[in-house]
């Protein structure tokens, strides 16, 4: 399947903003500011570090406007970007011990108040566990387990094939269940996101 091109709506937005023109910048930052925020809050897993990682994604976005051909969505493109901002910096910083102050977003609908705190709690230690995964892995993980990104599009937002991008899920839910040996809560947790998960790594590369 090919992938989905820019709508000249878009290509003129980006033509705009890469002009430097602050109305098109700030009508784009407010058109991609969600999809952007989600793929960094995914990876990254802490509330108060999303929004300086979304400011710097932005400025890479907006300098990189220029190259921006209609040749993939803008969508995408903002995305990629917004990843390797992530990647980056997960990459470089220390692995956090302390709790994760994670938003709401991560809990999803509204059950019980007993059951939000059950599946916040159990999101904690997911997070806590994947600081001492390979970034590379953790990103594949967090974009395809957490997000339910397809496969394929996590491969263009990596800029890696679909059979890597599995491997590293894959390799990213070993290390996982190593330490979930020790963490009843996780593994269950785990489990449930295997299982919902299986469908997009079951398909065909």
């Amino acid at each position: 399947m090919s992938a989905a091109i820019a709508q000249p709506v878009d290509l003129a937005l980006a033509q705009r903003a890469a002009g430097g023109d602050r109305v098109a910048q700030r009508a784009l930052m407010q058109q991609y500011r969600a999809v952007v925020h989600r793929t960094i809050y995914r990876i990254v897993g802490t509330n108060h570090e999303v929004e300086d990682l979304l400011q710097e994604a932005f400025v890479a976005i907006f300098r990189s406007l220029g190259r921006f051909r209609g040749e993939s969505t803008l969508t995408r493109w903002c995305c990629v970007i917004g990843t390797r901002v992530a990647w980056a910096h997960i990459s470089r910083r220390r692995p956090i011990t302390t709790p994760l102050d994670l938003a709401d977003d991560v809990v999803s609908d509204e059950p019980s108040a007993w059951q939000q705190l059950a599946l916040r709690d159990a999101v904690r230690r997911l997070y806590q566990a994947l600081e001492r995964v390979d970034p590379a892995q953790r990103v594949a993980f967090a974009l395809v387990v957490i997000d339910g990104r397809p496969v394929a599009e996590v491969a263009e937002l990596t800029g890696t094939s679909r059979v890597a991008v599995k491997t590293r899920v894959w390799r990213a839910r070993r290390a996982l269940m190593v330490r979930a040996k020790r963490d009843p809560v996780l593994a269950s947790y785990l489990t449930e996101l295997g299982d919902a998960a299986a469908p997009m790594l079951s398909e065909a590369p």
